[in-house]
């Protein structure tokens, strides 16, 4: 290796000198611009979720202030200058910060690198080492906001010239020139602003408070200026605290009564959509409908979520009231055959109520005469026979279905129960016995379908 290689690889070793990081732990305090050219402080980075911008506001001044979560619409805020604005901030924090700790570190990998230089014996190998730690170098800057890009310069210059000797050494020709062209990334410079006072700090919470659209939200916010007032009272001017403490307070019983206002509306509407939509009321929900806008304006038009909320709610009572009224017409239309059915149901339902004595008495074991459940298989033949006669209609098929086989199940606990009685098993006794229990179950649940489907639909 010729002493003008060694000496360019070497020279550009010793400019990679470390130097101590500073050490800082103030806190990052960013700005989120409004489109009207205002600004919030926000505590550490802003994020952008869809259409909204959420962030952590300071609500005092200090290393660890009390942080209230503030979320806007995307719509009133200048992303473009808030993301300038952080990475200005974030840049100039690092380089005060972190970024002497980085060059060190990527200097001292860069020194040992051209160190391994004067032990190769290969001029390939010296190549490859060189054009490492050209690699390395030239993309350093543009991932640290161009912090020492001067000295990096430098030093891309002298590993440059080592290179074009080793690529001579090796046959491959001289540098190219485009292999040497170092660009420098644009950076950001958006103006930073100084911290917040402890005044300008609550005022920031009070025009945060002017521009988030949730009520909560600015309640909250006006909540906090307020303990704000109260903490900081001695690092502000008295007067302006004075003043500012009650202009808050009021705008904060303000929002409370408008709270108020739009809880009792809600509920009044509410309740007449209940109503209505159990009467089937189609018409009526939309007369409701018409009045909300109406009354909303006369409250001032305060609380649009609040608002959209009621409406969705009375538009899905309106569908509900046209489905009960769809199955009112319909109801209207069947009643001649459901009424028949009502007719020709009423004996076998009449009959399985008989029953209820008899099979309580075998589910509970508590004895069952021979004549009880003779009586009990008479009529389950009847029931059967009389079901069977019967063609229900598509209403209470189902429930039509339960009904006799509750009724078999009460024929099968009495046959049991006598089967049990004659061989003194208990163990059959106990089979009759839950049989018993599920016709009683079944017999119930059959009656109040049936009973049910041959009413007035209503409202679920």
């Amino acid at each position: 290796m010729n002493s003008r290689t060694l000496a360019a690889a070497f020279l550009a070793a010793a400019l990679l000198l470390p130097v101590h990081a500073a050490a800082a732990d103030d806190p990052v305090l960013l700005r989120v611009f409004l489109t009207d050219g205002t600004s919030l402080v926000s505590y550490g980075e802003p994020a952008r979720v869809g259409d909204r911008v959420v962030f952590s506001m300071p609500t005092a001044t200090g290393a660890n202030p009390p942080l209230h979560l503030v979320n806007l619409p995307a719509a009133r805020v200048d992303w473009d200058r808030t993301s300038r604005y952080t990475t200005t901030a974030q840049a100039t924090r690092y380089i005060a910060t972190q970024a002497d700790a980085d060059y060190a570190a990527v200097s001292n990998s860069v020194a040992l690198t051209l160190a391994d230089v004067g032990k190769a014996t290969d001029a390939r190998t010296r190549l490859a080492i060189v054009e490492r730690a050209r690699e390395t170098l030239a993309e350093w800057p543009k991932n640290h906001y161009n912090y020492r890009q001067t000295e990096v310069k430098q030093m891309l210059a002298m590993l440059d010239e080592a290179i074009a000797d080793l690529q001579a050494q090796t046959g491959r020709g001289r540098f190219t020139l485009t292999l040497s062209a170092f660009v420098e990334p644009p950076l950001p410079n958006e103006p930073l602003l100084p911290p917040p006072t402890p005044r300008e700090a609550i005022e920031q919470v009070l025009l945060a408070a002017s521009v988030v659209d949730t009520p909560a939200e600015r309640t909250s916010l006006l909540s906090s200026a307020v303990v704000a007032l109260d903490r900081d009272k001695d690092a502000v001017p008295a007067d302006w605290a004075t003043e500012t403490r009650t202009a808050t307070e009021a705008a904060v019983r303000a929002e409370l009564r408008v709270d108020t206002r739009y809880q009792v509306f809600t509920s009044q509407a509410m309740a007449v959509a209940n109503y209505r939509a159990q009467q089937g009321d189609v018409r009526g929900l939309e007369r409701l409908l018409r009045t909300i806008p109406q009354r909303d304006a006369l409250l001032g038009g305060k609380r649009p979520d609040a608002v959209a909320a009621l409406v969705g709610a009375v538009e899905g009572k309106l569908d509900a009231a046209r489905q009960l009224q769809l199955a009112r017409d319909r109801f209207a239309m069947r009643a001649p055959v459901l009424r028949e059915y009502r007719t020709a149901i009423r004996t076998p339902m009449d009959l399985f109520a008989q029953l209820k004595p008899a099979l309580e008495a075998v589910r509970a074991l508590s004895g069952s005469t021979p004549e009880a459940l003779a009586l009990m298989e008479r009529n389950v033949t009847r029931i059967l026979a009389l079901a069977a006669a019967i063609v229900p209609p598509e209403e209470v098929a189902a429930a039509h279905a339960l009904l006799v086989s509750a009724a078999q199940l009460a024929g099968s606990s009495a046959r049991i129960r006598r089967e049990a009685t004659l061989a003194g098993d208990m163990p059959r006794a106990w089979d009759a016995s839950s049989a018993a229990a599920g016709a009683l179950m079944l017999g119930a649940k059959a009656r109040v379908d049936i009973q049910t489907s041959l009413r007035l639909p209503q409202l679920r």
